[in-house]
């Protein structure tokens, strides 16, 4: 019934679009969004939320490989909010969001009080390397309606890596803003778990067996080291360029797989963000996540210094 009620509320936002300015119709269709995710929200035992480009999918493709050897399903359906639950009911629905349609509808903006009582996963990444993904997932990927609901460059527009990461709507400055908000509410989320995308890349195992714990499964070893070698840069895209999770939508699909940009799973690379600007670009960069981010998620230098 829900599916039927989503797509007929789908159908009627686009129609009646069709008449309004472009800015209302923008609205709208973001309160559709909103409307969906509240639906998956009110329904959800655990929340996944990160900003996009943090790694979601990745992440996502392993707690999913963990429930199917966990659970005896099958390879090549990702976890979507409650698909898995209805294969198996002792599976949770987990509901994995940007946090942005969301918000919007609720009205809490300014605060994470949607998450307050809600068993969260938060991954963060640093916020550099994030922008320089969002330049290739615009450019390649993202869909010309969602650039211009969203605020991103105009579609098709020539910009430089450089000039999007600096875009005040959705370049670093808006991410670090991201960031910051969820800093500021950490404290009141009753539940919570923080995962750092380059701490997945560097221990993956142990940042797994932190995710299966937090979500009440056990973490065994050799279940472990297969979602780890499932999950695998190199073994994601191959399925990606076979479209072996056809099932699952776009989410894991090459737009060209003669073109690796317009990969899902592109480079994976901790700090790549410094293959693509010149020396003094990197140190402005580096200059902003210093100045603007709170020292919370471990990527200012006064966190690093402490660690070392």
């Amino acid at each position: 019934m829900h599916i039927v009620q989503k797509r007929l509320t789908k159908w009627l936002v686009r129609a009646i679009s069709v008449f309004l300015p472009e800015a209302r119709a923008h609205q709208l269709e973001r309160w559709r969004r909103g409307r969906e995710e509240f639906w998956k929200y009110n329904r959800c035992q655990y929340i996944f939320a990160s900003y996009g480009k943090s790694g979601r999918t990745w992440v996502r493709v392993m707690i999913s490989r963990y429930y199917q050897l966990v659970y005896r399903l099958p390879d090549n359906i990702l976890m979507g909010f409650d698909n898995y639950t209805h294969l198996n009911r002792e599976i949770p629905r987990i509901f994995f969001t940007h946090d942005n349609y969301l918000r919007g509808y609720t009205g809490n903006i300014n605060s994470k009080k949607d998450f307050y009582h809600k068993k969260t996963i938060l991954l963060v990444r640093n916020p550099i390397d994030v922008a320089v993904s969002q330049f290739f997932q615009w450019k390649y990927r993202m869909r010309p309606a969602k650039k211009a609901m969203n605020r991103y460059p105009e579609h098709e527009a020539d910009i430089a890596v450089y000039d999007f990461v600096r875009n005040e709507d959705r370049g670093l400055s808006h991410i670090i803003d991201f960031m910051n908000d969820w800093a500021r509410e950490l404290p009141h989320i009753e539940t919570l778990l923080v995962v750092r995308y380059e701490d997945l890349r560097a221990h993956p195992e142990r940042e797994m067996a932190r995710i299966v714990e937090f979500l009440g499964l056990q973490a065994d070893g050799d279940y472990l080291r297969d979602t780890v070698e499932f999950a695998s840069v190199e073994n994601l895209r191959k399925k990606e360029r076979e479209n072996y999770f056809w099932r699952s939508g776009s989410r894991v699909q090459a737009r060209d797989v003669n073109d690796p940009n317009t990969f899902k799973v592109r480079k994976a690379k901790v700090g790549g963000y410094r293959d693509y600007f010149d020396d003094a670009q990197v140190a402005e960069l580096d200059a902003m996540v210093e100045a603007r981010l709170q020292p919370v998620f471990g990527y200012t230098r006064a966190e690093l210094a402490e660690v070392g």
